[in-house]
Parts: structure tokens; C-alpha cells; sequence
């Protein structure tokens, strides 16, 4: 029996259906879990001494805008007394009804959560500490969500130097 199987076993034997999907690539095994058993799906994975997943390196969170649920929540696992990583993902409908708070869990993820709120405007349940975190407290919007407009300038190269030198302020006078 594999690493990654031992995990799936352990997770169906304690929680049932807390095992959603599924998804193998390249050796790295993702498992989806619903919102409402993420914390105790994550103490099991934390506190069982076979599994030891002891360190929580990172939550991200993906945007598939058109697609509904629109938000996907990412937690990266580490067991490193196993050398051993995993992947928990959470779908979310409504960024403003995110999942939980993992801060009793690895007290990283108060950290980590409010970078994801900076960036990508999903809440966590229960953390009170969500603010900016990279960007100034009056920025509108998310930046990272795929609505979020781009406004940016357009690259000057050889081939297009001129219709862009006309449009800079210093053109104008």
C-alpha cells in the first residue's frame, strides 16, 4: 500500500463521504473535501501518528470564472516525518462564504488565509485577522480574480514604438 493510499483509507475510515475526488499527477495526490469537513478532516491528517502531516506550507486559491462553484481553496500538506506532501481542495460558491478558519489547526494559516483574502477576496470563517496583507487598505477589488481589470500599459517594442510614444503624457503638449 502507497503513501497516498494509506491517506485516502485512513480519511474513508474515519469521515465517510469527507472524501469527495480525487486526482493523481506526477506522484502528487489531490483530495477534495467539502467545506464543513475541512477542519477535522485536517486534525485527522495533522494528529494520526501514521500520517504526521505536521506543516501547512501554503493555501492558494484558483479562479474559474465563468464555471460555478467559481473559487477553489488549495492547501498544501507536509508530513515531514514521512517526506510525504498532499493536496486538500476545497470548492467555494460564494467568496464571502469561504471555508473555515485552519488557524487552530496550524496557526500559519492565519497568515496565509489573509494573503489569500488580499489577493483573491475569499473569506475565511472564523479568522478575525483578514486584512490587507501586500496591498494598501483602500485598494478596490482582488487582483488575482479573472474580473479584475488589467489596466496596464502596453510593452514597447521595435515594431510598435511610435503608436505607443503617441500615446504617453509628454505627447500630448
Amino acid at each position: 500500500m502507497t503513501r497516498n493510499d494509506l491517506v485516502v483509507d485512513k480519511l474513508r475510515a474515519a469521515l465517510g463521504a469527507a472524501v469527495e475526488e480525487i486526482s493523481d499527477f506526477r506522484d502528487e495526490r489531490t483530495i477534495f473535501v467539502p467545506k464543513n469537513k475541512l477542519i477535522e478532516t485536517c486534525r485527522l491528517l495533522r494528529d494520526d501518528p501514521a500520517l504526521r502531516y505536521n506543516f501547512l506550507s501554503d493555501i492558494v486559491a484558483d479562479d474559474y470564472l465563468p464555471d460555478f462553484p467559481r473559487f477553489v481553496v488549495s492547501y498544501h500538506l507536509l508530513s515531514m516525518p514521512n517526506k510525504h506532501r498532499l493536496r486538500l481542495r476545497v470548492w467555494v460558491d460564494d467568496p464571502d462564504d469561504g471555508p473555515p478558519t485552519l488557524a487552530d489547526v496550524w496557526p500559519i494559516a492565519t497568515w496565509l488565509e489573509m494573503e489569500v483574502y488580499d489577493l483573491m477576496g475569499v473569506r475565511f470563517a472564523g479568522n478575525g485577522s483578514l486584512r490587507r496583507l501586500f496591498l494598501p487598505e483602500d485598494w478596490q477589488g482582488h487582483p488575482l480574480r479573472k474580473d479584475y481589470p488589467l489596466g496596464y500599459e502596453e510593452v514597447q517594442f521595435s515594431f510598435n514604438w511610435q503608436e505607443i510614444d503617441a500615446k504617453k503624457p509628454y505627447a500630448k503638449q
